[in-house]
């Protein structure tokens, strides 16, 4: 299943987004956030592979203010320190702004059922986490998230189902951010988070063999597909 780019019109500008749907026409929607490393081959393979579970589902380029288009391969050195570069030149609040404008998009498009969820994979496990907070989004899947143990307190605003993905041995979230992550959203209503022991960041990347962990990816995902099936279906 093949997608194709579309504009979406966002607060300060069009910006690219890769829109892949279903072979019916239509289902509900998802929003699929992308890592530090653009809407690249791996993000756009998850987005067809949500087209092909039901869904009508958009990568949004949130990097459009920066290097629009840009993909870069996590498996070259020198495409990393890119994303990472990018990374700490991004505004987050801009990036959930883009989120709530591809959200919009996608609840007026022919096919759409109406309901919008969200996923997202490191940095976008932290903005899937703030779209829960800060837009109308029905459903968040939260994969490795960075820097959420820093914004708690956003929890107080949500209202919708979320799932939190946490790599037990993941490099860039220690395990003190982790305890506070878990400490701090003990109870919430909304959210339940899940740890996969002996997994790193970016277990879910199968083109990068260094992180992949099969059994904890596929967990992952059927534990997503399951939240968006009884939330967006």
């Amino acid at each position: 299943m093949a997608g194709k780019e579309i504009s979406i019109a966002g607060k300060d500008g069009t910006f690219m987004g890769y829109l892949s749907t279903p072979v019916g026409g239509s289902g509900p929607g998802l929003v699929v956030i992308q890592e530090v490393f653009g809407v690249n081959a791996w993000l756009r393979s998850i987005t067809d592979w949500l087209a092909g579970e039901g869904y009508m589902a958009i990568a949004p380029d949130l990097f459009w203010r920066l290097d629009p288009g840009i993909q870069l391969d996590p498996t070259k050195e020198k495409e990393f320190d890119k994303g990472l570069e990018l990374f700490g030149q991004f505004s987050a609040d801009k990036g959930v702004e883009d989120i709530q404008a591809t959200i919009s998009t996608l609840r007026k498009m022919p096919g759409c059922n109406g309901n919008v969820g969200n996923l997202g994979f490191c940095l976008g496990g932290l903005l899937s986490y703030l779209t829960a907070a800060r837009t109308d989004t029905d459903a968040s899947a939260a994969y490795y998230g960075v820097g959420i143990d820093n914004l708690l307190g956003e929890a107080d605003k949500i209202k919708s189902p979320v799932i939190m993905h946490i790599a037990r041995d993941d490099g860039f979230v220690s395990p003190e951010s982790q305890a506070k992550i878990e400490s701090g959203l003990k109870g919430h209503r909304h959210i339940k988070i899940h740890g996969y022991d002996g997994a790193n960041h970016g277990f879910c990347r199968e083109s990068d063999k260094t992180h992949f962990k099969a059994d904890a990816a596929n967990l992952a995902h059927e534990r997503t597909l399951r939240l968006f099936k009884e939330e967006l279906m």
